[in-house]
């Protein structure tokens, strides 16, 4: 009986998903004092690029969301960034991973001085679930766009190669966590970091190989 709860739950958040929300992405906003809204023109012209690209419908302004609200169940894609400190409370970390196994989605993009905050906080939250590093021959870096060394390099900050981490649920990745790359700056408006084009198309592109997972496997 129990099974077949579970199995009507995921049914039923994957149709609410397709029919409801199914193109709408937001921002995760958490606590801990780090700045969750940091680069505020990557996400909206990332969906610009989907739509334009890759035949998305993406809705043009994405939405703000907290960790502990019922309204995280409304997106099959979440993004998180940041510099600082990030902290899940114990709600936090129960409706994240409800989020997680039931279908949901979750990109995490390191913008430099996240990770020793964050790596304890994915901890609570899949407590017997390691963070692996992607390899190189997944969809996430075939589809539709190809990456055959993976993750690219986007912004230089440690001199260390970039790194796709993530957690897996029954053979499905839930969530990203981008390292030593900073896809989001390379999202952002062209002037704000004056990066060439040909980084920030890099930069797209990646962004709608995992745009391109998340609405269309």
């Amino acid at each position: 009986m129990k099974a077949m709860n579970k199995i009507l739950s995921v049914i039923l958040f994957l149709f609410l998903s397709i029919s409801v929300s199914s193109q709408e992405i937001a921002v995760l906003q958490y606590s801990g004092g780090g700045d969750w809204y940091a680069n505020p023109t990557s996400l909206p012209n990332l969906i610009k690029f989907c739509n334009e690209n890759i035949n998305t419908t993406l809705s043009k302004n994405p939405q703000v969301v907290t960790p502990n609200s019922v309204d995280l169940f409304d997106y099959p894609f979440v993004h998180m960034t940041g510099h600082g400190n990030v902290y899940f409370s114990e709600e936090d970390v129960v409706n994240l991973r409800n989020y997680l196994l039931s279908g949901g989605f979750l990109h995490i993009d390191d913008n430099y001085g996240m990770d020793k905050y964050l790596r304890k906080e994915l901890v609570k939250i899949f407590p017997n679930k390691e963070l692996i590093e992607i390899p190189k021959n997944h969809p996430i870096f075939n589809t539709p766009f190809k990456f055959p060394k993976g993750l690219p390099k986007i912004h230089e900050h440690d001199n260390t190669r970039p790194q796709a981490f993530g957690i897996f649920n029954e053979g499905r990745l839930v969530l990203l966590y981008t390292f030593e790359s900073d896809l989001g700056d390379g999202w952002e408006n062209p002037e704000i970091h004056n990066d060439p084009q040909e980084v920030r198309l890099k930069a797209l592109r990646m962004g709608a190989n995992i745009i391109n997972y998340v609405f269309k496997n």
